[in-house]
Formats: structure tokens, C-alpha cells, sequence
């Protein structure tokens, strides 16, 4: 089957599943997607379409993010000259911005090749179509970057009730909920820290007396079991540690200082 045959187009089915959606959704899963375009390539028949054999299914994968698997597979046929017609389900599946469906539409353009949604009825083969897909991912980029300004808000607002929204947990402390506790082991490192300062007053000091103590930085597992920290202090590590309003009991958002609600290791006045 080649490019030359006019009666006959190539359709190949694009499906994709970001992790954060839910790939066990039956109404939304790549199967109940794959389905829907397979059954919308039956009713164009007449109009020469076939189903391309390879299968182009991306789960757990954002419509932010390109670098697909599939995806790029997919390209790479498309550019191989092997693919008419692209189907999806819904626009978003292939791509939610707006920036990334142009560079696509370019190469659909360069190679020949049209673009379906079968939920949305349209395609790219005329003006319209054209006009309908910018709107429609003109929304959902909107929609998207709503939807982050949201949480950057919520963040924001709960950091100043002095709320801990998550990150690296500083040393001294463990995570619990919304809020640190502390970890009486290593705020002892800590304390012993701010107090070599005190006494020591230059950091390059500091350090070397950490490392005679034999001081370590927090130890913790990644969930994939890799170990991480539990080495000796830097001297970087040490003017983190000083300069972190977290141990006087504050949280800090945007250079501004808020009460925590977790309990201070040192005095304000240390």
C-alpha cells in the first residue's frame, strides 16, 4: 500500500493516558479510546481508510510533555511516509499546547497528513478544522494554566498559615501531614551545629569540627530504594543549614518569613 494509491488512506490511532487521569478509567482508557477510533475508521470505509497495524499507545505520559514514546514513533512514520491520517479520540490526547500542535501541524502539513478527532468532528483538511483545533487548544491551555496558577495559590496561602507543602525535609525534622516533627537524633546535629557557629564563628571551621565529630547530613531512601545523604557536611551544606528559617519555627514563601505551625530547634536570637 503506497502514498500514490489515492483510494486508499493509511490511518494510524494515537492514544494517550497520563498517569495523574487514571490508566484503570474504562471510559477513558487508551482500550475504550482505541475502540472509539477504530469504529469511526470503519465508517469512512467508502472513503478508502484502514487501520495502519501498528499501535501507537502512550500511558502515563502528560500532553505537556513530547518526548512520548509513541509519540515519537509515530513521527518517525509520519515522516517515513508510512501514515495518511492520524486519529484520536479528543485533540488533548495528541498535545495540550498550543505551541507543540503548530510545530505538529507543520509536519502533518510538510508529510501530507491530515488530523481527527473523532469526538470533536473535525479535521485538519479544512479552514475550519483549523480554526476549531486553535480554539479548542487555546481553551485548554488556558484551562491548564488556570489551574496552575490554583495551586501556586493554594500553596502560597497555605505556606502563610505556616503550613509545610512538601520538598526535601530538612535535617532535624521528619514530615507529618501538613507539618514537621521533630526528629530528636538529628535535631541534636543541629543544635550542635548552631553552636559550634557560636563558638567557632567561621564556617570552613565549623566543618572541620563536624567531620572530627563525624556529623552527617539527613539520611533518607528515595521510593526506588536508593539511599540518599547521610554523608559528611559541605560547607555549602552548613550555610543552608544556618541561614534556614525553618529551625527558628518560620516557614519562608516568596522572601517573606511566616510563623510555622511546626516547633523551632533554636532561639530566634542564635
Amino acid at each position: 500500500m503506497s502514498r500514490a494509491d489515492p483510494s486508499r488512506k493509511r490511518c494510524a490511532i494515537y492514544t494517550r493516558k497520563s498517569s495523574e487521569e487514571g490508566l484503570e478509567q474504562e471510559f477513558n482508557s487508551l482500550q475504550a479510546q482505541s475502540e472509539a477510533c477504530e469504529a469511526y475508521i470503519r465508517s469512512q470505509r467508502h472513503e478508502g481508510w484502514v487501520l495502519a497495524r501498528t499501535r501507537y499507545d502512550d500511558g502515563g505520559f502528560s500532553g505537556g510533555n513530547m518526548e512520548r514514546p509513541a509519540l515519537q514513533q509515530l513521527l518517525a512514520d509520519i515522516q517515513g511516509g508510512r501514515i495518511d491520517i492520524i486519529v484520536v479520540y479528543k485533540v488533548d490526547r495528541l498535545t495540550r499546547s498550543l505551541a507543540d500542535f503548530a510545530r505538529l501541524v507543520e509536519i502533518f502539513d510538510a508529510q501530507g497528513v491530515s488530523f481527527v478527532s473523532v469526538t470533536q468532528q473535525f479535521n485538519t483538511t479544512s479552514s475550519m478544522g483549523r480554526l476549531t483545533l486553535n480554539v479548542l487548544l487555546s481553551f485548554a491551555q488556558f484551562e491548564r494554566e488556570v489551574t496552575g496558577e490554583r495551586i501556586r495559590d493554594k500553596i502560597a496561602a497555605s505556606k502563610k498559615k505556616g503550613m509545610w507543602m512538601g520538598g526535601n525535609v530538612p535535617l532535624g525534622y521528619d514530615a507529618s501531614e501538613r507539618t514537621l516533627i521533630i526528629n530528636p537524633a538529628e535535631a541534636e546535629t543541629v543544635r550542635c551545629i548552631f553552636a559550634l557557629y557560636r563558638e567557632l564563628g567561621c564556617v570552613r571551621r565549623v566543618k572541620e569540627e563536624a567531620d572530627r565529630l563525624g556529623l552527617r547530613t539527613k539520611h533518607s531512601m528515595t521510593p526506588s530504594g536508593t539511599e540518599r545523604g547521610g554523608r559528611s557536611f559541605s560547607r555549602g551544606h552548613i550555610y543552608h543549614l544556618l541561614s534556614n528559617p525553618i529551625y527558628i519555627g518560620e516557614i519562608a514563601h516568596k522572601g517573606q518569613l511566616y510563623p510555622g505551625q511546626h516547633p523551632a530547634l533554636i532561639d530566634a536570637e542564635t
